[in-house]
Order: structure tokens, then C-alpha cells, then sequence
């Protein structure tokens, strides 16, 4: 089997509800859609999330990467050399961390339709769904208590809370939120806005409340602060800005500096590249979590199967498609009551596009 045709569409998305993180406010997205065919007439699409801060890449960047790069290097590859393919295109690509991702998903789309199952069950098939959180950016208390009430409504029994502006009153919404919501499990993102003194300080003002992840409070270029919360606390602390390569989770590992990691496709380069990533983790007794972009759901779709191979991945934050507007890949796997459950199709769950 060999690629015949590769083509791609990019897609300006808006989001239905702005939200706003410690260093930024996003209202819209722009995802890029790759479709690869091949002369088997099996297609496989990949989505690219670029964004400059997680993955390095603007969407001038993705295009110019596709038409100067991955389009002609793509055609006449074989599929199942995927290993050979994506090596020698991330020396191509070099940093551009999403254009790779949409690649590596849709030669996994490829191969797990070629062999007629579900990606997730081609991959390893440990779990057959997988809970999840959804976030509440950095609301007003007011906002936030609102955010929280309509999605336990839903049926969400994990809330991701987004902070670091502002200590105390990321104290007071965390302390206010438990007291409402008593039977909620609580993660919390310090978005690199905290130092070494407000992490620990949050954690112990906060310890009546059991959150379950203290994530990235600490700043990216100083990950030794890390390792200097960790030793402070005792919940347990996750790298998300501070991973994004094979090399981060070894240094990581090697210095003891996380409980936990956070493996996002898109900052990483897709399903290959996590799963090397995942392996090492786990050989230091690090769990993983895999996380999300702001990503249609096609992107989510292969986070999903991705989250449920593994036995080392024991969480998972996909929540990136839920304030997409006009979402084209939806339906391609179940959100029931906070639970992400996968598509029966084979591949990435794309019968008809």
C-alpha cells in the first residue's frame, strides 16, 4: 500500500465561550485537516492545533509546512514504514510540533482501518472509555461557580480549574468550590503563574479539598522550581509546559522533579512520539495524563484512542472540541456523563467525509 493523493483543508474555528489562562484570552482556533490517500482506497485524516506558545508553529507556518514539505514528501511513502516516515520528517519539520501530530494520525488512521479495528484496540486496547475533565478558565468567582454548577449539571464529576493570576483568590474559588460541589474531584493548572512559595502556600491553604493534580504552576524555563515544589507537597504535581519532548520526560524522570506528566499530541508530535514518551515515564513510576489543544473533535478523537492503549495513561483532559462552533467531525466517539467512550469504527472513527 502506498500514498497516492494528500491533500488538506484548514479550518477557522470559532469558540462559543472565550476563556482565559494566565498568560493569555482565546476566543478562536484554526485547525488544519490532513487527508491521506492511498492506492488501497484507504484514506486517513490528522488534525494540526498550532499554537505558538505549546507547540511553536503559527498557522502561516502549518500551511507553508504542508505545501512545501509534507505533501511532496508524503506521496509515494508506504503507510506501514511509519516509523521511518515520521524520523526522517521531523528532521523536515524540526520543531513544528503539530504539522507532525496530523501526520502520525493519519498513518495510524491508515494502518488500524487497514487492519479493521478501532485505533485504540490497534494500539493495545487496555480500557474501553476513560473520564474526563473540563476546564473553567480564570472566571470571575461569580463566573466560576456558575461554570462549575452548569457542568456538574452535565454530568462532569472532574473539574479542571484554571489559575496563577492571583493567589488568593485561586485559595477562595477552590475553597468555595469544594464546599458547594463536595462529592467533585478537583485538578488545578497554575498555568507557569505561580512561584515556588505560591504553589506551596496554594497547596497547604488548600488541603481540606484533596485535589487530585497540582499542574505546570512553576515557569516552563525554570523547571528545576518543579522539583523544589514537589519536595514541599503532597499531592501530586504534573509538567505540562515543561514536556514536550522525549528529551523533557528523561530529564524530568532523571531528576525527580514531577509525579506526573501531561502528553499532549499536538506539543509532542503525535501517537509515536507519545508513546516513547509514555514508556519512559513509566519506567519511573511517572503517570501520564493526555491532554489537549483547542482541537475539533477529529484531534480529540485520536487523544481518545491514544488515552485508552496504555495501562501508564490514567487520566485524561480532553475537553479541547467542546466550545468548537460548527464542529465538522463530531459524533466520532460518545461523551457521556464526563466519560469518553470510542467509536466502534475501525481507525479514528471517520466512516464518510
Amino acid at each position: 500500500m502506498r500514498i497516492t493523493n494528500v491533500s488538506y483543508e484548514r479550518l477557522d474555528l470559532k469558540l462559543s465561550e472565550p476563556y482565559t489562562i494566565a498568560y493569555e484570552t482565546i476566543d478562536d482556533t484554526v485547525n488544519f485537516i490532513l487527508k491521506i490517500e492511498t492506492d488501497s482506497a484507504i484514506v486517513g485524516y490528522g488534525c494540526s492545533a498550532p499554537d505558538k506558545i505549546v507547540t511553536g508553529e503559527h498557522p502561516k507556518e502549518v500551511e507553508t509546512a504542508l505545501k512545501e514539505v509534507i505533501i511532496p514528501f508524503l506521496k509515494g511513502k508506504e503507510p506501514f514504514t511509519y516509523a521511518y516516515v515520521l524520523k526522517e520528517l521531523k528532521k523536515l519539520l524540526g520543531r513544528k510540533s503539530s504539522s507532525l501530530a496530523m501526520v502520525d494520525m493519519a498513518l495510524f488512521d491508515i494502518i488500524s482501518k487497514k487492519a479493521d479495528v478501532p485505533l485504540y484496540k490497534f494500539l493495545g486496547g487496555y480500557r474501553q472509555s476513560i473520564p474526563t475533565s473540563i476546564t473553567i478558565g480564570i472566571l470571575s468567582l461569580e463566573e466560576t461557580m456558575a461554570q462549575a454548577k452548569e457542568f456538574v449539571r452535565q454530568g462532569f464529576s472532574i473539574l479542571k480549574v484554571k489559575g496563577g493570576h492571583s493567589l488568593a483568590e485561586d485559595i477562595e474559588k477552590m475553597t468555595l468550590l469544594h464546599e458547594k460541589f463536595p462529592e467533585v474531584t478537583f485538578r488545578f493548572d497554575g498555568n507557569q503563574g505561580y512561584s515556588v512559595v505560591d504553589s506551596v502556600a496554594f497547596v497547604k491553604a488548600t488541603s481540606q479539598i484533596g485535589i487530585e493534580i497540582f499542574e505546570q504552576p512553576t515557569k516552563q524555563e525554570r523547571e528545576e522550581r518543579l522539583g523544589e515544589v514537589m519536595d514541599q507537597i503532597d499531592i501530586p504535581l504534573m509538567a505540562d509546559e515543561s514536556l514536550k519532548t522525549l528529551t523533557d520526560v528523561f530529564r524530568l524522570a532523571q531528576n525527580e522533579r514531577v509525579d506526573m506528566v501531561n502528553i499532549k499530541l499536538m506539543k509532542v508530535g503525535g501517537i509515536f512520539e507519545g508513546m516513547h514518551i509514555n514508556s519512559v515515564a513509566k519506567s519511573a513510576g511517572i503517570e501520564t495524563m493526555v491532554g489537549c489543544n483547542d482541537e475539533c473533535a477529529l484531534g480529540i478523537s485520536a487523544g481518545l484512542h491514544f488515552a485508552l492503549s496504555r495501562p501508564n495513561i490514567c487520566y485524561a483532559d480532553l475537553d479541547g472540541h467542546l466550545d468548537v462552533v460548527d464542529d465538522p467531525f463530531k459524533g466520532l466517539f460518545k461523551l457521556e456523563k464526563g466519560v469518553l467512550y470510542p467509536s466502534d469504527a475501525p481507525g479514528l472513527g471517520i466512516i464518510h467525509l
